[in-house]
């Protein structure tokens, strides 16, 4: 397959786009320095990169910010970060992907345990997050020739416990060969419309 990875150099992304590599031609596009450049805040800019990269079979997007900041400090600019980033910078990666994906591909997004179980200072990325879930089941619906789309939605992985575990006391960090599999389940298998949870419960 030719698979396309939205944030391919990420914490997680440059593990996905190592395992996926083993058996796959990989396509890494980030914002500055990956095979293509892509910002899915500008839908222009993901038509350049679909038109660069020619017809894919998968597309995977594990990119898109969000600001975190309490409740009462956030302003409407504040939210709108999220909602232009990683909801309508994904939903558009579809919108427009749809029109580059070969028959029988697929889009794989990318959330978190934020919108099941959100954390103080998380109003903009929980609602994102769950936007996200909805968008991804109802646009199953819809899409044809057999075009499916799923969303992985992680816990807290080991590799960033350092940097985020005081935002998240008490949940258990998740092994990233876990989450690499939340992944591989979307893109190999033939679910379509699933949201796959790869967190414990907390």
């Amino acid at each position: 397959m030719k698979i396309v990875i939205v944030g391919g150099k990420g914490t997680i992304g440059k593990r996905v786009s190592e395992h996926f590599s083993k058996k796959h031609e990989v396509v890494v596009a980030v914002r500055t320095s990956g095979d293509v450049t892509v910002d899915i805040t500008d839908s222009k800019s993901i038509e350049a990169m679909f038109k660069a990269v020619g017809s894919v079979d998968a597309v995977v997007c594990i990119a898109g910010e969000a600001k975190w900041a309490a409740f009462d400090a956030m302003t409407e600019e504040d939210f709108y970060i999220g909602l232009k980033s990683k909801l309508m910078g994904q939903v558009n990666l579809v919108k427009i992907g749809q029109n580059h994906i070969n028959p029988g591909g697929s889009f794989t997004l990318s959330t978190g345990i934020l919108a099941d179980h959100p954390v103080v200072f998380t109003t903009s990325a929980a609602m994102v997050n769950g936007g996200i879930h909805s968008f991804v089941k109802a646009a199953a619906l819809e899409l044809k020739d057999g075009i499916r789309i799923n969303v992985v939605s992680s816990g807290l992985v080991e590799e960033s416990v350092d940097k985020y575990e005081a935002y998240f006391p008490g949940h258990n960090p998740i092994p990233m060969r876990k989450v690499i599999n939340g992944y591989v389940k979307s893109v190999e298998g033939r679910g379509t419309g699933e949201i796959i949870r790869m967190y414990d419960n907390c």
